[in-house]
């Protein structure tokens, strides 16, 4: 994978994984539905123990912790992560920000409900964050809470600070090795450490530099099963705009499977109404 920090030059190849690396037309459909995958086992146990003894050891430091830590990079640079990567947003990847984050012992704060640098001119293209949790992350421990289906209400970072507890939030409760993706607009915030260990996590934000479209393992994506994934109705949280949000859901499946007639909006919007990308 060639994550790269500015523009694109026209030297640098793709080096794309094995189709089975990929995501499948069923996990594509649950990413643009609820805004995020959870992958368990993504990456083996000793790398997982050499990232979370090297955390621990704060030999390498939280600014430029993406750029220093070999181990760091062993785990993104494994097929099924590159895999996933390159499904959400392409063979050429745009570095945009890194962090690890540390909530220490008994630290009984949460963080505001945010999502992350939401300013996007774009229409539908989106970046990504990979979240990767070295060591267990028990509900105890507090790992990040999101909302589901989410990411396509957009929100001015905080504005949503004022809330607490939303009906559907759900915790990524974790074991070593767990890493999830989330859709840039995804409501979340860290959550208290009730436990006497240090939790870390570490987040990587990309932005995609090409397209979004057909960059998936497509087989499928028309089957009933994978429409269902869409087309399976509303989150309670999201109230009366439901059918909005449903739509907004059914134009990014549109986009991502590079498909603009395909149709699994609400009562068919999209075709009744002729809209088109």
């Amino acid at each position: 994978m060639n994550i790269i920090g500015s523009e694109l030059k026209s030297e640098q190849k793709p080096q794309p994984v094995g189709l089975e690396h990929l995501l499948t037309a069923r996990q594509m459909a649950s990413f643009v539905t609820d805004g995020y995958l959870h992958i368990e086992n993504l990456v083996p146990d000793e790398l997982n123990r050499l990232v979370d003894e090297e955390q621990r050891s704060g030999r390498v430091k939280q600014r430029g912790y993406w750029q220093n830590s070999q181990y760091m990079q062993q785990v993104f640079n494994l097929p099924q992560v590159k895999g996933i990567i390159q499904s959400l947003v392409g063979h050429y990847p745009v570095y945009d920000h890194s962090a690890l984050h540390i909530v220490q012992p008994k630290h009984l704060k949460a963080q505001e409900w945010h999502a992350d640098s939401i300013i996007n001119t774009r229409k539908y293209g989106f970046d990504i964050q990979a979240f990767y949790f070295a060591h267990d992350a028990p509900d105890e421990m507090g790992p990040t809470l999101v909302l589901p289906g989410s990411h396509l209400r957009r929100v001015n970072t905080s504005s949503i600070g004022r809330y607490k507890n939303i009906v559907g939030q759900k915790r990524m409760v974790s074991k070593a090795g767990t890493m999830f993706f989330v859709h840039e607009g995804i409501w979340h915030c860290a959550q208290p450490n009730h436990t006497d260990d240090t939790r870390y996590v570490f987040k990587l934000r990309l932005r995609p530099g090409q397209e979004q479209r057909g960059l998936f393992n497509t087989e499928g994506y028309r089957d009933e099963e994978v429409s269902n994934i869409i087309y399976r109705g509303y989150e309670i949280w999201q109230g009366n705009e439901g059918r909005l949000d449903h739509v907004a859901r059914a134009k990014l499946w549109r986009y991502v499977t590079g498909d603009d007639t395909i149709d699994v909006s609400f009562e068919g919007a999209l075709s009744r109404m002729n809209i088109l990308l």
